[in-house]
């Protein structure tokens, strides 16, 4: 999601001439802690590989970026599973995750706390605010014209306000590219720390959180580093899920990305697919799609 207040506050894109290292078989691999860390069974990922197959050109034509099948069966989402997405959004990852986990399970849609859009961004009208609320209602119809969910279980809810007969209930919530939203405005109101124990509670012992989200180096600035430029540092991403009462189990590379290597005042929609800059000259526009998309994060989480 774009921060209006991130783009008003820059005058100037700095881009980097520094080239990085092509990732090779190693951004493919999950780290030592992974384990069996694929864990959705042969028969999931056929059925996987079906569902990835089915999807029209103007959906399959991000998989090069997004890497679905590599993370679905990273985090081990099966058929039967009652999974929850935490913002949607246009339905990308639902159109795969709808169909796969099948007529015989559930899929939740997790907006924001309504009252988190206003904290964002200061200058936020009424209409502007009423119209983000509103996605939360799209949520219904969009499951019911997938192909291959029919009969599905589906429901959306928002932070803050999800119906408690559904805690303990859930195999897996998918948090990708998400996560920077809520944390940028902890401080003003604690929303990442409600978002993580209403997931929490969500799920069984044991259940999943798959987490996909844009990556700021360690070694940069906590300030910048706090969601709010769509960046946040895995160390702190870590810390805050432990202290909610999950354990890192795993983490794959599979969707990072050794060229974007951000810094302030780099903003994560300078990059493809959205090439939000506040220039027209093509020798910067072309810098950042040699970059590509973001370097991200993939950690999988469990429920203590």
């Amino acid at each position: 999601m774009l921060q209006p207040s991130a783009m008003l506050a820059l005058s100037t894109l700095l881009v980097s001439a520094f080239t990085y290292p092509e990732s090779g078989a190693a951004a493919h691999n999950a780290t030592d802690r992974a384990g069996a860390a694929q864990t959705t069974s042969e028969s999931g990922a056929g059925r996987l590989e079906q569902v990835l197959a089915a999807r029209p050109a103007d959906l399959t034509a991000r998989d090069q970026y997004r890497h679905p099948r590599e993370t679905l069966l990273f985090f081990g989402i099966e058929p039967g599973m009652k999974v929850a997405e935490v913002s949607p959004g246009s339905g990308w990852y639902t159109h795969i995750v709808a169909p796969l986990i099948g007529a015989d399970s559930a899929i939740y849609g997790i907006y924001y706390n309504p009252t988190m859009w206003g904290q964002i961004y200061d200058r936020y009208t009424e209409e502007m605010i009423a119209e983000r609320v509103a996605h939360i209602h799209e949520f219904l119809p969009m499951v019911e014209g997938i192909r291959g969910a029919e009969g599905i279980t589906a429901a959306a809810y928002s932070f803050g306000g999800i119906d408690p007969g559904l805690n303990g209930t859930l195999d897996a919530v998918l948090m990708i590219r998400t996560l920077h939203n809520i944390a940028c405005v902890e401080t003003r109101g604690g929303y990442l720390t409600e978002a993580l124990a209403d997931v929490h509670a969500l799920l069984k012992p044991g259940g999943v959180v798959g987490v996909v989200q844009h990556r700021a180096p360690e070694d940069t600035d906590d300030d910048w580093a706090n969601g709010f430029w769509g960046y946040l540092k895995e160390s702190a991403v870590v810390a805050a899920f432990e202290k909610a009462g999950f354990d890192l189990v795993a983490k794959s590379d599979v969707n990072a990305n050794p060229k974007d290597r951000p810094a302030p005042p780099d903003y994560v929609w300078r990059l493809p697919p959205a090439l939000l800059l506040q220039t027209d000259d093509e020798e910067t526009r072309r810098a950042m799609r040699g970059i590509g998309e973001s370097d991200r994060m993939t950690l999988k989480f469990v429920k203590r």
